[in-house]
């Protein structure tokens, strides 16, 4: 396959197809990936134990964004499974599989209730392409009880919680279900009267814009937020990924009146570079989608020593990136989802990291707010890595 640079071209060969038909042509097999990008004997017999455990799934059009000839290219390293997954230990620290604490929050019927005020359900573990960093990697494309089975019933649950002001569509990825689908789940949630808003997290935006260019989804979209306001937490990782489709793509969104966010997570070998990201936060504010997490990776199995950066050069590089931006572009927060509640971190002061706890678990609101300072490590990339010091 030819390289081209589709970031620079106004590439809408993917605009006029049927959605649900090409995602039949992605690639999912180390022998279709071949046929794309070269492989070695040994990468190719150790993408195949990957691929067993942890399945590969990439969509057409995101493999065009691959330059072949690099095997450090940021896309590869996001798409295409890699040797370093068979990793479990080494010098980053321990792993989980369930860093963010999901199971201690799951209410069944794939509704996750860790915060008062926000429930999260788990619509799909399907997802166009799965992002080798995926902090649900033990489940996303894998058959589990955790996705929902009656989103009647999780609406239901959540018309009984008053205290819940918005709901999460997660998955895997939502607007991967056909808009059928969607629409009946947006009718059970239209009139639920204590729930201000509802996000919908997606890549679709990102990794297969075409489901975007579904007229009926896109009217959907619109109708639903003249009832209630609609936001995409999006996920661009790095300026590759700012494409003419995806910019139309956004656009489609912007349309229906849909505010879209980016949530990126700060990964070794894709983005942990200055003017990286400072084009990744310029060039989303260029095509309409607000800069508003940027996490910290997470100690996921198979995950952690390939992608975490140590939080002593995460928060250093953040600082030095953001001394580049405009005011919008800085706007992100600089995020550790954590089992114990969200967590901002604020900058260091010499070899201490000040944190600042935004969101804390039912039962543990008095933790909200609160400042954390733990001593840096030249390797720690966790909170869990940190002792706890005093300033």
């Amino acid at each position: 396959m030819k390289h081209t640079n589709t970031a620079a071209k106004n590439d809408c060969d993917w605009c006029g197809q049927d959605w649900q038909d090409e995602l039949k042509n992605n690639i999912t097999t180390v022998e279709a990936l071949e046929k794309y990008l070269p492989l070695q004997p040994k990468e190719r017999q150790d993408l195949q134990e990957i691929t067993a455990r942890h399945p590969m799934n990439i969509s057409r059009y995101y493999l065009e964004l691959i330059n072949p000839e690099d095997p450090d290219d940021p896309i590869r390293k996001l798409a295409v499974p890699s040797t370093e997954e068979l990793i479990l230990t080494g010098d980053m620290g321990a792993t989980t599989g369930d860093p963010y604490g999901d199971d201690k929050h799951d209410k069944g019927n794939g509704i996750l209730h860790k915060y008062p005020y926000t429930a999260l359900v788990v619509v799909t573990e399907y997802c166009s392409m799965y992002c080798r960093h995926c902090f649900r990697k033990r489940m996303v494309g894998l058959p589990n009880d955790q996705t929902v089975s009656n989103f009647k019933q999780a609406a239901e649950y959540i018309a009984a919680h008053p205290e819940i002001k918005n709901v999460v569509m997660s998955g895997g990825d939502p607007l991967l279900l056909p808009t059928e689908v969607l629409k009946e789940m947006f009718e059970a949630l239209r009139n639920i009267e204590h729930l201000n808003y509802v996000r919908i997290g997606s890549r679709a935006p990102v990794v297969f814009p075409q489901r975007l260019f579904d007229d009926e989804l896109i009217e959907l979209l619109a109708d639903f937020n003249r009832s209630k306001p609609l936001y995409v937490p999006t996920h661009f990782n790095h300026p590759n990924e700012i494409t003419a489709t995806a910019e139309e793509a956004v656009q489609r969104l912007r349309s229906a009146g849909v505010t879209v966010n980016n949530q990126a997570v700060l990964l070794h070998g894709v983005n942990d570079s200055v003017e990286t990201l400072t084009n990744l936060m310029d060039g989303l504010l260029k095509i309409g989608v607000n800069p508003y997490y940027l996490y910290q990776c997470m100690p996921v199995e198979r995950v952690r020593h390939q992608f975490q950066v140590s939080l002593k050069s995460g928060v250093d590089l953040v600082d030095a990136a953001r001394r580049k931006m405009d005011g919008y572009a800085k706007r992100f927060k600089y995020i550790i989802g954590h089992d114990i509640g969200k967590l901002e971190i604020c900058g260091r002061v010499d070899d201490k990291l000040i944190l600042k706890q935004l969101h804390a678990r039912p039962g543990h609101q008095e933790e909200s707010s609160r400042i954390l300072i733990r001593q840096l490590t030249e390797k720690g990339g966790w909170l869990d890595d940190l002792p706890e010091v005093t300033l």
